[in-house]
C-alpha cells in the first residue's frame, strides 16, 4: 500500500519558513512584496488571486492586486508592468493568465523583469532553467520535485517517465528531472504503448489535464507516482491517476487534492524570497 505524499502538511512546514524569512527581512527593513495582475474577470483567475492574497497575508508578506478590465488595451497592461518592474518596493510581480485575446502573452512575458518573475515564465528565466543556471523556476513542476526531495526520495540514476510535454508544466519539469540526475524518458499524445513505457518507470509523473488516465495496469510494483494533473469529475476534484486503484500498487503517491496543488501558491511567495535576493535587496 502506497504511502501519501502529503502536499498540505508539506505546504505548512514550507510557510513556516517563508514567514521566518520574511520576518528577516523585516528586521532589516525590507518588506518583501508581491505584486499580480489581472486583467479580466476569468473566474480561475480571480479565485487564484485572492489565494495568493491570503496565502501572503498567512506568512507577513505584503500583497497588492492590479485588477484591469477586460477591454483593457495591451500598451496599459505593458505600461504597468513596466511600472512595477522599476517600483523598487515590488519585489515580485505575477501575471494571472489567461489574457484577454486583444493581448500579446509573450509581448508581456517580455517586458516582465526576469529579476521579478515568480512564476518562472519569461524566456530568460527559462534559458537559465535549460542551462542550469540559479534563477526563479515556475512553481507547479517545481512543486513535483520538492514534494519527491522532502520525503527523502533521491531521484539520481532513477527512471522517471513523465507523462505530458505542456509548457507549463511538463517541459520545465523534463530539465528539472535532469537536473536532479534522473534518467527521463517524455510520453505525449503520439507516443505508441504508453503503458509499455509507463510499466518501466521507477519515478511516473502524470502532467497532461486528463482525468484517471493512469490505471493501475500502468504502473509499476513500487513505483513513486507523482499526480500533477487536476481535472473537474462529477465526484469533485480528480488528478490524472486513478488514485484508489493505483494507491496499493505505488510506493509513494501524491493524492488530488492534497497533493502538489497544494504547494505552488507556497512556492511561488518562496519566490519572492529568492526573488529579493536575486534584486541584490539589502
Amino acid at each position: 500500500m502506497g504511502d501519501i505524499l502529503d502536499g498540505k502538511a508539506l505546504a505548512a512546514t514550507i510557510r513556516g519558513e517563508i514567514k521566518e524569512g520574511v520576518g528577516k527581512l523585516a528586521e532589516k527593513g525590507v518588506v518583501a512584496k508581491l505584486s499580480a495582475v489581472l486583467v479580466g474577470d476569468d473566474p480561475g483567475s480571480v479565485v487564484y488571486a485572492r489565494a495568493k492574497e491570503k496565502a501572503c497575508a498567512g506568512v507577513g508578506m505584503a500583497y497588492e492586486l492590479h485588477h484591469l478590465p477586460g477591454s483593457a488595451p495591451e500598451n496599459e497592461v505593458l505600461a504597468l508592468i513596466q511600472k512595477l518592474n522599476l517600483d523598487t518596493s515590488v519585489h515580485g510581480i505575477l501575471v494571472e493568465f489567461p489574457l484577454p485575446k486583444q493581448i500579446n502573452k509573450w509581448r508581456v512575458l517580455d517586458t516582465l523583469s526576469p529579476q521579478k518573475d515568480v512564476d518562472g515564465m519569461t524566456a530568460i528565466n527559462r534559458g537559465r532553467l535549460l542551462a542550469g543556471e540559479k534563477g526563479l523556476l515556475p512553481a507547479t513542476p517545481q512543486s513535483c520535485i520538492e514534494i519527491m526531495e522532502r520525503h527523502g526520495i533521491d531521484l539520481a540514476g532513477r527512471h522517471a517517465v513523465l507523462i505530458g510535454r505542456g509548457e507549463t508544466v511538463g517541459r520545465p519539469l523534463i530539465l528539472m528531472l535532469l537536473g536532479k540526475n534522473a534518467t527521463v524518458t517524455v510520453c505525449h499524445t503520439k507516443t505508441r504503448d504508453l503503458a509499455g513505457h509507463t510499466r518501466n518507470a521507477d519515478v511516473l509523473i502524470a502532467a497532461v489535464g486528463r482525468a484517471h488516465l493512469v490505471t493501475a495496469d500502468m504502473v509499476k510494483p513500487g513505483a513513486i507516482v507523482v499526480d500533477a494533473g487536476i481535472n473537474q469529475a462529477e465526484k469533485g476534484i480528480c488528478g490524472d491517476v486513478d488514485f484508489e486503484n493505483v494507491k496499493p500498487i505505488a510506493d509513494r503517491i501524491t493524492p488530488v487534492p492534497g497533493g502538489v496543488g497544494s504547494l505552488t501558491t507556497t512556492l511561488i511567495m518562496r519566490n519572492v524570497l529568492k526573488a529579493v535576493e536575486l534584486q541584490g535587496v539589502d
